[in-house]
């Protein structure tokens, strides 16, 4: 697959899977095994642990979008530096809603193969997202 189709792999994953909640393109979009790290300490496998994982970001943010600055392809790997934006209007892995809007920044590195994302790792500044909904003292959990 050629680096620019791999960049518009992921701008479908961003655009069309996340911005407007389109599930039915799970299967089309990500491998059966697909393996992914989020941000907010999360680590799924899978398709329906993928799935999974967008519904308790689409509880915690109805209106979570995905602002793709900048996608970077070479080979298998498309790296995206995003801005993401949402309001916090649903428990987030037990903390209750804030109603807080947020704004924060991260950087997504994936890996294709057969023209499907098997590997997806999120780095986000969840330091920054913590401070805009307010409990910045309670995180990371446990601490």
């Amino acid at each position: 697959m050629a680096t620019d189709d791999n960049k518009g792999l992921i701008r479908r994953y961003y655009e069309d899977l996340w911005n407007r909640w389109n599930y039915g393109l799970v299967d089309e979009l990500i491998a059966p095994d697909f393996s992914f790290r989020g941000s907010l300490a999360v680590t799924v496998s899978g398709r329906n642990g993928f799935q999974q994982y967008m519904s308790t970001v689409r509880t915690a943010f109805p209106d979570f979008h995905n602002m793709i600055e900048d996608l970077i392809a070479e080979g298998e790997t498309v790296v995206a530096r995003l801005t993401y934006r949402g309001t916090h209007r649903g428990e987030l892995f037990g903390l209750a809603p804030t109603g807080n809007a947020v704004t924060y920044s991260g950087v997504a590195i994936f890996r294709i193969r057969r023209s499907m994302i098997a590997d997806g790792w999120v780095i986000g500044d969840t330091a920054a997202l913590m401070r805009q909904i307010g409990i910045a003292a309670s995180w990371p959990r446990g601490s």
